[in-house]
């Protein structure tokens, strides 16, 4: 069949399509009515969860921009009028603890809770209250999206080993070296890991820094520091 009898063909094809289409328009205007009034009302409510949902996680970050803006206050008097300050530091410590706490429960489950949440177990590891801050680096590493958890995952490392529990953090290490993300890098989770096996296994230790004693800038740097750490 050649090409111009191929395009009348699909053309005869879809002006009899149009017409039964037209056809069944006018056999069914109620119908067609009717359904296009749900597919309009599908595309409203569509088109006002876009909304909604984008001035929801606008809020959602500004609250989390306030709680790191309180976390970032000054001590005694404000440099400026735009600088926030705390006459003490109790004061302010209770101030951050309330804002972060404010945003992690108000937004639960979201990107933003859950950065709330991860601030909130530096807090309490600051403070030296090591159950709270596993209680939240767990709930970030169980739940945020894999760059958060990542985080996550590695300070909730670093709590097992000062806890003594080394083949936890261990696991949750190896698992970041398999598993690395824009937060945290193979290099920096086989870093981490080699400084947690320097005293228990320090063959292994050696095994996984050796390799980054090449690499260019700060991970060799670390490497090298880890691994005269090992030779001591």
């Amino acid at each position: 069949m050649d090409r111009a009898h191929r395009r009348e063909l699909k053309h005869d094809k879809f002006v009899e399509q149009v017409g039964h289409s037209l056809e069944f328009a006018a056999d069914h205007r109620s119908q067609v009515m009717k359904y296009g009034g749900i597919a309009l009302a599908v595309l409203v409510l569509a088109a006002g969860w876009y909304f909604y949902s984008n001035h929801q996680k606008a809020a959602r970050q500004q609250a989390l921009r306030d709680a790191m803006r309180v976390q970032g206050a000054q001590i005694g008097a404000a440099g400026n009028e735009f600088m926030m300050s705390f006459p003490t530091q109790e004061e302010k410590e209770k101030a951050v603890e309330k804002a972060f706490n404010d945003v992690a429960n108000k937004y639960s489950g979201s990107d933003e809770g859950l950065i709330a949440r991860y601030f909130l177990g530096i807090s309490a590891a600051d403070k030296g209250n090591i159950s709270e801050a596993e209680k939240h680096f767990k709930a970030v590493a169980d739940s945020a999206d894999a760059p958060y958890a990542s985080q996550a995952k590695l300070s909730l490392a670093q709590i097992y080993e000062a806890t003594g529990r080394i083949a936890d953090a261990e696991k949750l290490l190896r698992s970041l070296v398999d598993n690395p993300t824009v937060l945290v890098s193979k290099e920096q989770a086989t870093i981490a890991l080699g400084r947690l096996l320097a005293k228990s296994k320090p063959a292994d230790a050696r095994k996984l820094l050796e390799p980054l004693r090449t690499e260019r800038g700060p991970v060799s740097r670390a490497a090298l520091t880890a691994l005269g750490e090992i030779n001591r």
